[in-house]
């Protein structure tokens, strides 16, 4: 989402303009509450804010929109007040959507989110919107668990209690986040946060708030939680618990699948910005395409890392005494140092470099990056087959990997930021098309092996991660083609038929001269 509006700068505290403040409030069938909601948002904000209040009737069946109109014209309010009436129903997601497109277009700086049935106390606007005023939040949410016992003193029923406790507990866990809880629909946000999210392509239906926590969480906004009163009157409930608790979870879980590069979402992927290579991480520790080629390299080794990424792998090479060369359409990463780097696309081909002179060629994962990696080995074997002594170590995706399988399964081919189905990815491949690639061009594969997921990459370096790295790759010896994540290979070239020819030409003469000297 792209939404830019015009923009004071409110930052400077020696301006004489107030910040700009939409109290925006989604309405459905809330005729016989609206007036009395209206009435209480509370006059002071004056003092400290431009305020304004915006209406959106979501075709509701009652006169909310004419009751609404009604007060509007009699102004008898002291803030303006905007009342808009959707003829299609939106939803509670769809209707949210359209209030904070009104908030950024008009160029407010914060918009607090009030319901039409009175359920939150506009009476707490103040405290809600403060922290964004004081610059300690992006995003402040009114949570009726923060003062234990408010919740069953205000009215929740039990079982919403317990069902709030356990989602957020939940979603705290898979998130790894703090609230307090994620289902209070009393919340402000700051229009900054807003235009930062892709919020539009969020749910319309109620997990909407959820939805947004989620992409504020990924956006590393700042969220505060500040105490509400609880209260439940005669209002008709329109959630249903079970489809909602189910929506929240399933949202939770494929939030965390993305996170994992198990899924993509476009809603989730937030930060579009980030360098080409700036999702892949040095994999240390633990085996890895990374760990074993370091342990593969002898010390004083001459080292070409092709598509070296940040060039955390040269760096270590480097650290063991090899000379390092690298190669990538990206820069490095700060702070690393290669011994010589070259800024290149591979799509376009070898960089200019004597590759003859080298003991190790790195293309770890790479190649499935590649448009046309066949010709890519095809040039690299023309380099190479004259110096035959030169080991190529390749990395990639194994596409079989159990977990994919399970997943087309299931109907679901889904790439990601990270992992086997990346979204930069052009090709796939399994331990036979990597053989037969690699035997195409003219390499012969000296070693072959399965690797198992980097857990401790996408749960951290934990005792639990490195079970599982232990379980996993004990599935790879027994069967690798489901059970490794990635395929790694040493290979090397073949002798080309220049080189069989030169040595038969360098024999025979030997030979001859032998038999000359014959008695």
């Amino acid at each position: 989402m792209t939404i830019e509006a015009p923009r004071r700068d409110y930052t400077d505290s020696t301006s004489d303009v107030l910040p700009r403040l939409l109290v925006f409030i989604v309405a459905y069938n809330a005729e016989s509450t609206i007036e009395n909601v209206l009435g209480r948002i509370p006059s002071s904000l004056l003092d400290e804010y431009d305020v304004e209040v915006l209406v959106i009737d979501d075709a509701s069946k009652d006169r909310t929109f004419e009751r609404s109109e009604t007060i509007r014209r009699a102004e008898v309010l002291r803030f303006p007040l905007h009342v808009l009436f959707n003829p299609v129903n939106q939803g509670y997601g769809g209707n949210q959507k359209i209030g904070f497109h009104f908030a950024i277009r008009e160029g407010f700086d914060y918009v607090a989110l009030v319901h039409g049935d009175g359920q939150y106390a506009p009476e707490c606007l103040h405290d809600l919107v403060k922290p964004l005023r004081d610059d300690e939040a992006d995003a402040v949410f009114g949570s009726r668990m923060l003062v234990k016992g408010s919740a069953r003193r205000g009215g929740m029923p039990l079982y919403k209690l317990l069902g709030n406790r356990v989602l957020s507990r939940f979603q705290n866990a898979l998130l790894e986040s703090r609230l307090s809880e994620f289902h209070s629909g009393y919340r402000a946000y700051s229009t900054r946060a807003l235009r930062s999210i892709p919020f539009d392509l969020n749910t319309n239906d109620f997990h909407f708030d959820t939805e947004i926590i989620i992409q504020l969480l990924y956006a590393e906004r700042r969220i505060h939680e500040v105490p509400i009163p609880t209260y439940y009157g005669d209002e008709i409930c329109r959630v249903s618990g079970l489809k909602y608790a189910t929506d929240v979870a399933r949202t939770t879980m494929r939030a965390r699948a993305q996170s994992l590069g198990l899924v993509y979402d476009r809603k989730f992927d937030i930060k579009l910005g980030e360098r080409e290579n700036e999702q892949y991480r040095p994999k240390f520790g633990y085996e890895s395409p990374h760990s074993l080629a370091l342990q593969y390299v002898s010390p004083g080794s001459r080292v070409l890392d092709l598509g070296c990424a940040g060039g955390w792998v040269g760096a270590e090479l480097r650290r063991k005494g090899c000379y390092t060369v690298g190669a990538d359409v990206t820069p490095l990463r700060a702070g690393i140092q290669l011994d010589e780097f070259h800024l290149h696309d591979l799509n376009e081909g070898l960089p200019r470099i004597a590759l003859d002179d080298f003991d190790v060629v790195l293309l770890l994962d790479v190649i499935e990056h590649l448009q046309n990696p066949e010709a890519f080995l095809e040039e690299l074997y023309s380099a190479l087959s004259l110096s035959p002594k030169t080991k190529l170590i390749v990395s990639t995706g194994n596409i079989a990997f159990g977990m994919t399988r399970l997943l087309l399964l299931a109907g679901q081919f889904n790439y990601g930021k990270r992992g086997i189905l990346d979204l930069t990815h052009t090709r796939l491949f399994t331990f036979s098309t990597l053989r037969r690639l690699l035997d195409g061009a003219g390499f012969r594969i000296v070693e072959l092996r399965g690797v198992p997921a980097p857990f401790p990459l996408a749960l951290g370096d934990s005792r639990t991660a490195r079970a599982l790295v232990s379980v996993n790759r004990y599935g790879n010896r027994l069967w690798k083609r489901f059970f490794a994540y990635q395929i790694y290979a040493i290979a090397e070239p073949r002798p080309s038929l220049d080189l069989l020819l030169r040595d038969a030409h360098v024999h025979s003469a030997t030979r001859a001269r032998a038999i000359g000297q014959d008695p």
